[in-house]
């Protein structure tokens, strides 16, 4: 009893897959009218969609401190009796993981508006934000958007505190076109640029690639930077100093070369220490000016190229083979759901009652 009791649903609801295949000749006029029609409507918009090409550049940033090359500075330095060796080992304020943020925040898409790129063959160069604002192609079907008609403003003056319309809509094309990706593992950065003309992609990825170093250099470096500026700024005062307290004694020495009262010899004694204390400070900040500028030169980031920016040989897209398939493949779906639906062989298919 128990057995037939078990049997009972696979026989009831069993798929009959002759009376499928039927339903689905019967209805084969459906198919023959349709694919066809899907077919020339996916044709039309994979012909629709422009060529791209993309361009990639591979960087391997440095990890850690710089310490070979500051220690030329540091040897000269220490030749003072500073010692630039402790105290240098700082972390990173940024670090390889979050480059590709860097290069998606708002200061850096807007600082490549003013990139210059053309076109192979052209001998006038034009912004990338002309470029994008004047030649980037749309299908067809982006005229009802209005992304093919940019408002009619002043937008030749980038505010990155207030954009206008027009920038921020040509800023969303940078943060497409323009990827940075980290791989976690080799800490490899991949700069992938993607442009409707090859030559441009190879241009503005070479120009992503030096900019993101600039940023980064610049961030990294920018309190060593200060700190040498200050350090230079008390060599010169230390060595004016330094200068006129010289000249005062060299003067009172030639002026009273045979003058032997002791008043005359206390005057040299107190030009005399005066002039080792500015020089002993002279000293002291010129050793300083050598330990900024070593700091500045360990803290900037070292980038090694291991693949350079080569302009494509062919279109990385559209795929439009696979387009036209995805699209005949969902229409099939779609006419073979409403036959079963319609021959009320979808719930015996799903298994349902």
């Amino acid at each position: 009893m128990s057995e037939e009791i078990k049997k009972m649903p696979a026989e009831k609801y069993s798929v009959d897959f002759k009376a499928i295949w039927k339903s689905i000749k019967h209805y084969r006029k459906l198919y023959y009218i349709i694919l066809p029609i899907t077919f020339v409507f996916a044709f039309v918009i994979a012909k629709s969609i422009p060529n791209y090409y993309t361009c990639r550049i591979l960087l391997a940033p440095e990890i850690g401190g710089n310490n070979q090359g500051m220690s030329g500075l540091a040897s000269l330095a220490s030749s003072f009796g500073v010692n630039v060796g402790e105290g240098n080992q700082s972390g990173n304020a940024i670090r390889p993981s979050v480059y590709p943020q860097l290069t998606q925040s708002v200061d850096f898409k807007t600082s490549l508006f003013p990139v210059k790129v053309r076109k192979k063959g052209q001998k006038n160069s034009m912004t990338y934000y002309d470029y994008l604002k004047n030649e980037w192609k749309y299908p067809w079907w982006s005229h009802f958007f209005g992304l093919t008609k940019p408002p009619k403003q002043n937008d030749t003056i980038v505010n990155t505190f207030e954009l206008t319309g027009e920038q921020a809509r040509i800023m969303s094309l940078v943060n497409q076109n323009v990827v940075c990706v980290l791989d976690k593992k080799t800490f490899l950065i991949t700069i992938q640029v993607t442009e409707q003309d090859p030559y441009i992609a190879a241009l503005l990825a070479d120009s992503v690639k030096t900019r993101l170093q600039d940023f980064i250099t610049e961030y990294k470096t920018n309190k060593a930077r200060h700190d040498l500026e200050y350090a230079e700024t008390l060599y010169r005062q230390a060595k004016k100093d330094y200068e006129h307290a010289r000249r005062l004694y060299v003067e009172y020495m030639d002026a009273n070369q045979e003058v032997s009262l002791l008043t005359a010899k206390q005057k040299q004694v107190d030009l005399e220490n005066e002039m080792q204390l500015q020089y002993n400070n002279f000293l002291a900040v010129s050793a300083q000016v050598l330990t900024a500028k070593a700091k500045v030169q360990e803290v900037t980031p070292a980038f090694t190229p291991l693949q350079s920016a080569t302009v494509p040989l062919g279109p990385s897209g559209p795929r439009r083979g696979q387009i036209v398939l995805l699209y005949l493949f969902l229409a099939t779906l779609f006419i073979t759901i409403y036959v079963l639906y319609k021959e009320k062989h979808l719930k015996s298919l799903l298994g349902l009652k």
